[in-house]
């Protein structure tokens, strides 16, 4: 993999990120917690998603904002996570979660906040394409088409209710676990993914196609992290592994089989930007 043209996108996401945090008037602690948990390391992969497929459309618009906004809708997710009453944890990416370095309370509304500043973005995003030359019927349409998206996989449907699964399973057969992960970890991808076309000019009838395209993708992400945790989530007795579950053998077919399937989706779509595959080989290798 490209890994110096990988690392000019994530410096991108940082520095971009960093001039948002910059450009934010009010001063408190609420702030710094925002700040805190945005910049607390990470390696940028959703975001740098949407620059990518926006970067493959031909049309070559700016669709950093709405790279941005999901990079504030993961983290909020996060802190969510990590909070006593979900997964309890005191660290996050080697430092102290949120709540621990600024206590809950704070925790929960950066959490809020970061959403908020989220849909923001979006909007912003949507007036600089209209800057940019796009009609505003067009550029409004993309705005309500990239919210909608952003809330049914962030709401009831998606990233919340993939937790809510996850703290209160009712049983772990096969179906409850592909389920909690497409909610859990395909939904975020699929925002990305969204994103990217949306705000990068891609044509809005094949949204459907680039959701399939992001389904195929977040599972063989998933797959592919599984491998790697299999061992430790099995001490943990942690339910949802597919490598665990599947066994070595079946999870690798059923990683080619995402791996192929996204392949194909991604020529359908024209979405032919060689690091996507680079991205796909890297998962192959894991």
């Amino acid at each position: 993999m490209r890994i110096d043209f990988l690392k000019q996108y994530q410096e991108t996401v940082e520095n971009a990120l960093k001039g948002y945090i910059n450009a934010w008037s009010v001063k408190s602690t609420l702030r710094d917690a925002c700040e805190y948990a945005l910049l607390n390391g990470g390696k940028r992969f959703r975001p740098i998603l949407v620059l990518l497929i926006a970067k493959s459309l031909p049309f070559q618009f700016d669709a950093t904002q709405a790279a941005l906004a999901v990079e504030f809708f993961h983290t909020a997710s996060l802190i969510a996570d990590d909070l006593p009453c979900m997964d309890d944890e005191e660290l996050r990416r080697q430092k102290p979660a949120l709540h621990k370095a600024f206590g809950e309370a704070t925790a929960i509304l950066a959490s809020y906040s970061l959403i908020a500043a989220g849909y923001e973005l979006l909007a912003a995003n949507g007036e600089l394409l209209k800057q940019k030359g796009l009609s505003q019927e067009k550029a409004d349409r993309l705005i309500v088409l990239a919210m909608q998206n952003v809330s049914v996989n962030t709401g009831l449907n998606g990233a919340s209710a993939g937790q809510y699964f996850d703290i209160y399973p009712s049983h772990f057969d096969l179906a409850e676990i592909f389920e909690t992960i497409r909610k859990k970890t395909v939904t975020l991808f699929e925002i990305s993914f969204v994103l990217g076309w949306l705000f990068g000019g891609g044509n809005p009838e094949k949204i459907d196609q680039v959701k399939n395209a992001a389904k195929h993708f977040g599972m063989a992400f998933q797959i592919a992290d599984d491998f790697i945790d299999a061992q430790e989530d099995a001490l943990q007795d942690r339910k949802i592994n597919t490598v665990n579950l599947l066994g070595k053998n079946e999870a690798q077919i059923l990683l080619d089989y995402h791996l192929e399937s996204f392949t194909t989706t991604c020529e359908n779509l024209e979405l032919n930007h060689s690091v996507l595959f680079e991205m796909l080989e890297q998962l192959k290798a894991t």
